[in-house]
């Protein structure tokens, strides 16, 4: 069977980016940085970013372009005989299934915010009325499986019809979009008044507010945010890379894709920062800052139905990028592993996932006794720590091993294939930091997470 491709190299690295751009980027980023101190956080991790994240996306890159298959298939192609470095890809495609069984909830979190705002719901309401409305919605286990469900079959369906026509046809006009709203709601938060004091602590340094949270704490958060941004690890970027061709070097993608998704998170906190500021919010809120904090905001501020359901839009976008980039890749192993056709791969896996959901949607409400990591938790924290913790270091690590390493790849094919092509080339000199040093921080990552 003929390996599909992009159509143009513009649908390659919006796509590529929509995957990195998610919920991590517009959700969890913004109240990182408000944990941590603001600017010196975003400095940080700009830093990581550049040296650890790119190398290793490159990576991920490499090995799918070289090898023309998805992540459950690809080490074959390319590992020595006998070695074993491809029984990874089955623990890849695990780490794909356990993050959409979370994922998929959250963006239909989302998307029913979307809907909610579209429709007036938070139009005048207190602010114990937006309360309510979120504890509702997780307490409402029909409700929250409609819009799950419904982000799986829209998911499976755009990716059914094919790379070019489904996948790159959907995913290039909203990304688009989703760049076009952020400048749109960061300029208006921007010109609140109150909002310009949200920007000074997100983006001036003030090493007071290090030194409350700890330098070294900063210096992790950093570190972690920077690398699971960009969903190393399980070939969710592996997969479009293996769709790519030899026109172009692949450092100078990486480097284009970490760009466009640092865009999106730092933006992301231009949207929420002037408004908690302008509106008396704390920053480092938490996890809630998105569906409790922002609605009381909008639901004060002019105009504030029509802002909220652009923000909301905003938000659907960036999770189902990432869900259109996962289930390709989900769809792309079974292909490869049982030689079937994408449209029943789609069909099997969308039954699969629209059950395998279902845990995570209960653990909210019927199956809220079951507190898998200790009281409050719930079974997506579960499954958000096998994935985040586990799987995807564990997975940069093997990537990295086998792309710098005699025993696996090696430096000079993997250098070969990523300087193929016009662009900017990957350094040689890089050898002994990609070889030891970044193995050493992400099992440093690896360690603390656990």
């Amino acid at each position: 069977m003929k390996r599909e491709s992009f159509k143009s190299r513009l649908g390659f690295i919006l796509i590529s980016a929509g995957c990195a751009i998610g919920i991590g980027n517009v959700w969890k980023f913004p109240y990182v940085t408000g944990q941590n101190g603001g600017g010196i956080f975003v400095l940080f991790y700009l830093f990581f970013l550049i040296a650890m994240g790119v190398p290793v996306l490159t990576m991920e890159f490499a090995v799918g372009r070289a090898s023309r298959k998805s992540i459950t298939n690809c080490f074959q192609e390319l590992e020595k005989t006998n070695h074993k470095w491809h029984w990874h890809g089955n623990l890849a495609l695990v780490g794909n299934y356990l993050l959409m069984m979370f994922y998929a909830v959250v963006s239909g979190w989302m998307l029913s915010y979307f809907w909610r705002f579209l429709k007036g719901d938070f139009v005048g309401v207190t602010t114990d009325a937006v309360n309510s409305e979120f504890s509702g919605m997780l307490a409402d286990p029909l409700g929250m499986g409609f819009w799950t469900v419904v982000v799986v079959i829209g998911g499976f369906l755009i990716c059914s019809l094919g790379v070019q026509a489904g996948v790159e046809k959907i995913s290039k006009p909203m990304m688009i979009g989703l760049l076009a709203l952020i400048v749109v709601l960061a300029v208006n938060s921007i010109m609140l008044e109150g909002g310009m004091e949200g920007l000074k602590f997100y983006l001036v340094p003030d090493w007071s507010k290090v030194e409350a949270v700890g330098l070294g704490n900063v210096v992790i958060a950093a570190m972690n945010q920077s690398f699971f941004t960009l969903s190393l690890g399980i070939g969710s970027m592996e997969i479009f890379g293996s769709y790519l061709s030899k026109e172009h070097t692949l450092f100078g993608e990486s480097l284009r894709i970490a760009a466009l998704d640092t865009f999106v998170a730092i933006s992301s906190g231009l949207i929420i920062f002037p408004a908690c500021f302008a509106y008396g919010v704390d920053p480092g809120a938490g996890p809630e800052l998105i569906f409790i904090t922002l609605p009381n905001v909008f639901s004060e501020m002019v105009g504030g139905r029509f802002w909220g359901s652009l923000f909301f839009l905003f938000m659907t976008f960036a999770s189902f990028s990432t869900i259109i980039a996962v289930f390709e890749n989900i769809i792309a192993c079974c292909m490869d592993k049982f030689h079937i056709s994408r449209k029943k791969s789609c069909l099997i896996n969308g039954i699969i996932l629209l059950i395998a959901t279902m845990p995570c949607v209960l653990g909210f409400n019927v199956w809220s006794g079951f507190q898998p990591r200790g009281a409050g938790s719930t079974v997506l924290d579960l499954e958000d720590y096998l994935v985040s913790n586990l799987i995807l270091p564990v997975g940069a690590l093997i990537f990295t091993l086998f792309c710098s390493t005699k025993w696996g790849w090696g430096f000079d094919k993997f250098l070969e294939e990523t300087n193929t092509g016009k662009g900017i080339k990957f350094p040689k000199f890089l050898k002994t930091y990609v070889t030891f040093v970044i193995p050493v921080i992400i099992v440093i990552i690896l360690l603390l997470g656990i």
